[in-house]
């Protein structure tokens, strides 16, 4: 019995079979069939509304799943977990001017559970050129990203309602304008901007009475080759607040750093700041009069527990990963 289970085993290791039959994931995807489920829609549609069992656990293996995805607000409390960040990739290709859908139905993936965290993934809109195209729009409270790819063009991540937290950390996310907007609060920690043409990498809508927007920190913007002009935001709407700190801004820039839309009331409203930032961007001297360079003081008050704790003291910094 021993030398057949052995025999088992060295099998299931050979073959990489191991995780399908792991007590570690609740619910296992795989294209070639040896996992729970072949999609993934199918494996969140399986799982419980408001789960009174705590976590549910989705591991998903290498692949390429094109698929329109929605997690739905009564599934709450998820874990999904790619096998490589690179190699586990969902991607749609839909643009806001395929049948007038416009901007807010492009997305790839939509998330609006609360308590859901995503990582190893890459989530990608792969749609041309063409318009406005979402790949991850958020509207759940309490989001976790982390390690994944976010590919797109115009509008690659929606951070789409307000009062609600979002934490991207160690991602890589992509895109040419507006490509990080909405009117959540989110911290950025230690993520890659790639910015591919002229344009604006933000443009927050956060609401008057919501105190953090965006916070990019430890943050690394690099720029595509042949760009040369891009502005660190620009205000969807009035009171957008945005802040890059400890962050890399590279040559190309622009030296104002930051744009009103076309409208000069917005320059008495939003609320940009830079801090401590390094790099041949960095340089504050052009800046526009109406962004504000923190001092140290100043800058003590944006720490990721401020920011992140909420009213109900969101303590996520010592959540483990399975």
């Amino acid at each position: 019995m021993r030398k057949m289970n052995r025999i088992i085993f060295c099998f299931l290791l050979i073959f990489n079979l191991l995780p399908v039959f792991s007590q570690e994931y609740d619910i296992i995807v795989d294209r070639n069939g040896r996992g729970n489920f072949r999609n993934v829609q199918e494996a969140l549609d399986s799982v419980r509304a408001f789960d009174p069992k705590g976590t549910v656990t989705i591991f998903i293996r290498d692949g390429v799943y094109k698929e329109k995805l929605v997690l739905p607000t009564y599934v709450c409390n998820v874990h999904i977990i790619g096998e490589s960040r690179d190699k586990t990739i969902i991607t749609y290709d839909d643009h806001a001017n395929i049948n007038k859908m416009g901007t807010f139905r492009t997305y790839t993936f939509l998330i609006r559970g609360n308590d859901i965290t995503i990582e190893n993934l890459t989530i990608e809109n792969a749609a041309e050129q063409l318009g406005q195209a979402v790949a991850l729009h958020l509207e759940g409270d309490r989001t976790i990203i982390r390690n994944c790819r976010l590919l797109g063009n115009q509008d690659t991540v929606y951070a789409g309602r307000e009062n609600c937290r979002q934490y991207f950390e160690n991602c890589y996310i992509e895109g040419t304008t507006d490509f990080i907007f909405g009117p959540s609060t989110c911290w950025f920690e230690n993520c890659q901007i790639f910015c591919k043409k002229n344009s604006y990498i933000t443009a927050a809508s956060t609401p008057q009475n919501i105190a953090y927007g965006y916070i990019f920190n430890r943050c690394n913007i690099t720029l595509a080759e042949g760009v040369s002009s891009v502005n660190l935001g620009r205000p969807w709407r009035p009171y957008a607040m945005t802040l890059f700190m400890n962050c890399r801004l590279p040559e190309g820039i622009n030296p104002a750093g930051w744009h009103n839309w076309g409208k000069i009331e917005n320059e008495t409203t939003a609320r940009y700041m830079e801090y401590n930032n390094s790099g041949a961007g960095a340089a504050t001297v052009q800046r526009v009069k109406w962004a504000k360079i923190l001092t140290t003081e100043e800058a003590a008050e944006y720490t990721l527990e401020k920011v992140m704790k909420g009213c109900d003291e969101w303590n996520f910094i010592f959540q483990k990963t399975p």
